[in-house]
């Protein structure tokens, strides 16, 4: 049996957005690991062969399914190849579905992820707990708070990459970061248009926050994924008839003021996208040095 949310509001759910995977979502095994017990829909497209099974195995009154063919109609994909098989869909179809549940809020992910970690900072090392229930539930519940206050479009957590180089990477010791991806802390009524067939998040952040919008990651909380194109489904086969590559120049057709793609110097070498952030976004001063002017 489980246990009653305590600590989750209910104008609050999460989304996993999810394609072809109903035997296999990672993400909600994650959440059952990790005990969390509020509101959760699996939001996946009509044309998914899997919809029935969905149904089995969550229960037909926590699988939303959205039209696909209208949400093509509405989306700017930045390319004619006419792959509809992408999760921008689901992304931009999210607000519209938790106006419809009557959300106030609610967490959009990606239906990959293997663990929600706490990071610190110990004895000169950076390292990691995974919170579980009402822990879990608390710091959902201050990353709401955080996206009121902060006036952001949207809040995240960091993904492992940002850590590489551990405490002299430096990423940990900012506290935030001008950037958001797979997992999105949403407003309802603040809906946020996501574009590009592939690498919708970076086009996204760029775009809008050159223009002043604000997109930020929390440093102290981090999700754990799967490595791109382990599973079956989803947007695997995109990636593997593209390639990183092509993943990368959506960002580079959007932004090609502040994107540019580089090398990987990882064990399997990769184009992927880099972005310079002094030419991305505005900056944010101080108090300290602002100016009156009559």
């Amino acid at each position: 049996m489980r246990r009653a949310a305590i600590w989750m509001r209910d104008d609050f759910a999460i989304f996993i957005l999810t394609h072809g995977r109903a035997d296999n979502v990672v993400t909600y095994k994650t959440l059952l690991r990790q005990e969390y017990s509020g509101r959760l829909y699996f939001i996946i497209d009509d044309e998914d062969e899997q919809a029935d099974l969905y149904r089995k195995n969550f229960g037909a009154d926590r699988v939303i399914v959205f039209n696909k063919a209208e949400a093509v109609a509405r989306t700017d994909t930045m390319d004619n190849f006419g792959n509809h098989s992408a999760i921008v869909y689901a992304r931009n179809e999210s607000f519209r579905i938790a106006k419809e549940l009557g959300l106030t809020y609610f967490l959009m992910l990606d239906d990959d992820y293997t663990l929600f970690q706490y990071r610190f900072e110990d004895d000169g090392e950076l390292r990691g707990v995974w919170p579980k229930g009402p822990a879990l539930e608390k710091i959902f519940d201050a990353m709401i708070e955080f996206l009121d206050s902060s006036g952001a479009a949207t809040v995240a957590f960091v993904q492992g990459g940002d850590f590489i180089g551990g405490l002299e990477g430096g990423a940990f010791s900012k506290g935030l970061l001008r950037k958001a991806m797979n997992t999105f802390f949403c407003r309802t009524d603040c809906p946020i248009e996501f574009r590009g067939t592939m690498n919708e998040d970076v086009v996204t952040y760029t775009t809008l926050g050159s223009r002043g919008v604000l997109f930020l990651s929390f440093t102290k909380f981090q999700v754990v994924q799967l490595q791109t194109q382990t599973l079956d489904g989803g947007m695997t086969q995109s990636y593997k008839d593209g390639g990183t590559y092509m993943k990368s120049m959506y960002a580079v057709m959007s932004m090609p003021s502040a994107v540019k793609v580089k090398m990987l110097n990882t064990t399997n070498q990769r184009i992927h996208h880099n972005v310079n952030w002094e030419h991305c976004v505005p900056k944010i001063l101080s108090e300290e040095v602002r100016k009156e002017y009559e």
